[in-house]
């Protein structure tokens, strides 16, 4: 598969993240947490850098577009690991780095239904086919992580001659 293909593949699943995030909250009851809210934009950010990957031609800028998702899949699993072994144990997600984060931009107020938080960490401390929600956003950061770096190093597709 191309590198091309596979930042198209990270957009895919990213965007499929937050779908199926905001079909478990309005849907199914299961409401976010400053933590699950800030995992959400990152997923939101790493399928728009993934499109902006399918958009350039060149190894630099697929490189430099595969680094990027890299870095937010990593923060993505920084956050993963955070809101599963602190903040689910604590009551409060009130002025924690998420909470700043998600409100600091404003997005919670711009596109409520999407970025609001409306759960406390322990309350959206939920499980998903016996495993913790926390974990399948981990799960599904570290394959975008090691889909990014196998788009790093794999050369775009060659063109076909006509």
């Amino acid at each position: 598969m191309s590198s091309q293909r596979l930042l198209g593949l990270v957009a895919l699943l990213a965007f499929a993240a937050v779908g199926a995030a905001l079909l478990s909250q309005h849907r199914f009851g299961m409401q976010p947490c400053p933590w699950c809210i800030l995992q959400r934009l990152l997923f939101v950010l790493i399928g728009g850098v993934g499109l902006v990957g399918l958009a350039f031609q060149g190894d630099s800028a697929r490189r430099a577009t595969a680094v990027v998702v890299l870095v937010l899949a990593g923060c993505g699993i920084a956050a993963a690991l955070w809101q599963h072994f602190v903040a689910a144990s604590s009551s409060s997600c009130n002025l924690t780095l998420a909470d700043r984060i998600v409100s600091g931009i404003g997005l919670d107020g711009l596109l409520p239904e999407i970025f609001q938080a409306r759960a406390s960490c322990a309350d959206a401390a939920v499980n998903l086919l016996g495993v913790p929600y926390a974990f399948w956003s981990l799960l599904l950061f570290t394959v975008l992580a090691l889909l990014a770096g196998i788009a790093f190093t794999r050369p775009r597709a060659a063109r076909s001659p006509r």
